[in-house]
Order: C-alpha cells, then structure tokens, then sequence
C-alpha cells in the first residue's frame, strides 16, 4: 500500500480525518488550497499542499490512486470539476474516486425512512447542486474508468463539533418542530466507512452515512445538557426561533437514513451507533484541560 496517493479537495473537518487515517496507513497524501494561509498547516498534518490551479494541480495528480473531494458545489455548479476536467489526460494512475455528498439530496420525506435506493427528490437548492454535483463526478469517473462512490453524508459531529460542545459554549436551544427528526454519523465511523470503501474492489455505488438512531434535535440537546449537569434549554417553537436562514433551512426536511448498505457491503460496524454511545468520550474530550 505504500505507494498509495489519496488526492483530497477540501481537506476540512471530515475529510481532513480520512487523510490522516491515509497517512497512518503509510500513504502519501495531497491536499489542495486556494488560500496560501493554509499551507503551513496542510504541511504540518502531513500533506503534500497543492494550489488549486491548472499546472500544479497536472504535477501532483500524475501519480494520485485516489481522488476524494467534499468540496460543496456552488451556485455556478461543483468548483472542482473543471479542474479535474483539464487533468484527465495525467490521470494515469487513478483508481478510485469519492465524493462526500448529503443526504439533503433525498428531500423531505416527512420523518419516514429512506435509502439509497430512494429517488433523489431534494427540495433545497443546495440539495439540488447537490445531485447535479453527483451526476457530473459520476460522468467523469465513468469516462476515466473508475469506480465513483457516492457518500451521502447525515448530520456530521465529532470532537469539537457536537451537542456537548454547543452547551459548554453557551449556545444550546431546544427548537421543537412537530415530528421533525434528524440521522446523524459520528466523524469517526465516516473515517472508517470511506477507508474501507476506498480499498474495496467495488464497482460505483452511493452510500448512506447514517447510525442507527435518526432523533429530534431538542432530545439530542436535553442529552447533553443532563449529562453535564446543566439546566436544560427551555423548548423553543421553530416559528420563535431566532436562527440564520441557514440554520432555518435544515428544518424544511424530516427523514430517517437507512445505513444497512455499509454494513453488508463494507462489513460496517458503527462505532457509534446513537449519540449517546458516543456522549462519553464526547465529554471527555470536550472537557480535557
């Protein structure tokens, strides 16, 4: 595996744990910027730092195996694309290419479950560049000749970015939204499923990203409130709420995601399967000195 080279666009939160798990298994591993402050920190975590511009970008994807990319298309469609598209001639080398995606791409189902095999149906327009997003990666993974696999990301938490954390800092509400219910995956079982699907010999697919306990924001706050042994955040009518229209968008769709495809495909055994297995090392971590 040494000679292995996993090409990341938009190393973040999450990807960013994929490539460290890629260089723990003695991989190389690149990371594209667009701003030359992050080269001293994309260099300090272990990457090859890459500008997202034409010449350089031909360099270093010459001898990639790899390509993942979480990068969020835009209003002008997925900013990564073209770029790619100017490359495929070095390409050489690939073998595999992933794309975390959402599963905002499925829309409202009122609470019910989906899965991958549910029609995509998204109703937000993020949630609409999103399936245009995925429809394009998996046109040019075909005329490459690799395998595309399709990670429909649920709600993301993990250190530094959880329940627990949103209470320390003093910023836990309880917004209540009749029958809205929400699937989330902890960073860690992401790491996982993306590295196993990576190194399996399997042909283009989507996969749900989901655990196993889809829950009502409001319950998932009253958790962690209990837990720390604060007062718990008083119930707050989404109509009351004084959210961004972001934060206010997520609440136009209600759906519970089927994960059994990673498990009977990938072997997938979460390693936490609801928020409150993982509510433990949460605290600790959020509450180390």
């Amino acid at each position: 595996m040494a000679n292995e080279h996993l090409f990341i666009f938009g190393p973040g939160y999450t990807a960013g744990y994929i490539g460290q798990r890629a260089l723990s298994e003695g991989w190389t591993v690149s990371a594209s910027y667009r701003d030359d402050t992050k080269v001293d920190g994309l260099r300090k975590a272990g990457y090859n730092a890459v500008a997202l511009e034409p010449e350089a970008l031909k360099s270093a994807l010459s001898d990639a195996t790899h390509i993942l990319t979480s990068v969020a298309p835009g209003p002008g469609g997925d900013p990564v694309l073209p770029f790619l598209k100017s490359c495929a001639g070095q390409l050489n080398n690939l073998k595999w290419c992933g794309y975390l995606s959402s599963t905002n791409v499925y829309g409202d189902h009122g609470g019910a479950w989906v899965d991958e095999g549910t029609p995509a149906s998204p109703n937000l327009d993020r949630g609409i560049r999103r399936v245009e997003a995925e429809n394009n990666w998996l046109a040019l993974a075909e005329s490459l000749g690799v395998p595309l696999h399709i990670f429909r990301l649920a709600g993301i938490y993990g250190p530094g970015r959880n329940a627990v954390r949103t209470m320390l800092d003093g910023r836990g509400k309880r917004i209540y939204k009749e029958g809205q219910l929400f699937s989330r995956i902890h960073v860690a079982d992401i790491e996982e499923t993306v590295w196993r699907a990576m190194n399996a010999d399997l042909s283009s697919r989507v996969f749900n990203l989901a655990d196993d306990a889809p829950a009502a924001p409001q319950d998932i706050i009253e958790i962690a409130a209990k837990r720390l042994g604060m007062e718990v955040p008083p119930l707050i009518p989404l109509a009351d709420a004084d959210l961004s229209p972001m934060a206010r968008s997520f609440y136009a769709e209600s759906k519970r995601v089927r994960n059994m495809r990673i498990k009977e495909e990938l072997g997938i055994t979460l390693k936490y399967p609801t928020f409150e297995s993982a509510l433990e090392d949460l605290v600790a971590f959020e509450t180390k000195t």
